[in-house]
């Protein structure tokens, strides 16, 4: 227990401390929850809108996982959209962000 409020408080204070500078990778030791399943799926605001999944983020503050919902976007012409997800690590669970390709 001492271990994973340690892994927060260094990890909330790298955040705070690099936010503005360089991106911080974030290791949670605890395995991200099974992703959900939404079957209801708002109307596409408009015609070509891609589908961007919800995903788990870990909230270092309360030391859990939150969901953050999905949302529609504008594709990027000649782009795909990649999804998110999380990566085992030898230092622990990592997020790699969605993103176009």
């Amino acid at each position: 227990m001492k271990k994973l409020i340690l892994t927060i408080v260094i990890s909330g204070f790298l955040y705070l401390s690099f936010a503005t500078c360089t991106p911080v990778v974030v290791y949670v030791h605890k395995k991200p929850p099974a992703r959900k399943i939404i079957k209801v799926k708002t109307a596409k605001p408009f015609h070509n809108a891609v589908w961007i999944s919800g995903h788990w983020q870990w909230k270092p503050a309360p030391g859990k996982y939150v969901w953050v919902k999905g949302n529609w976007a504008k594709p990027r012409k000649g782009k795909v959209w990649v999804k998110g997800h999380w990566a085992k690590k030898p230092r622990g669970w990592v997020y790699v962000s969605g993103h176009w390709k």
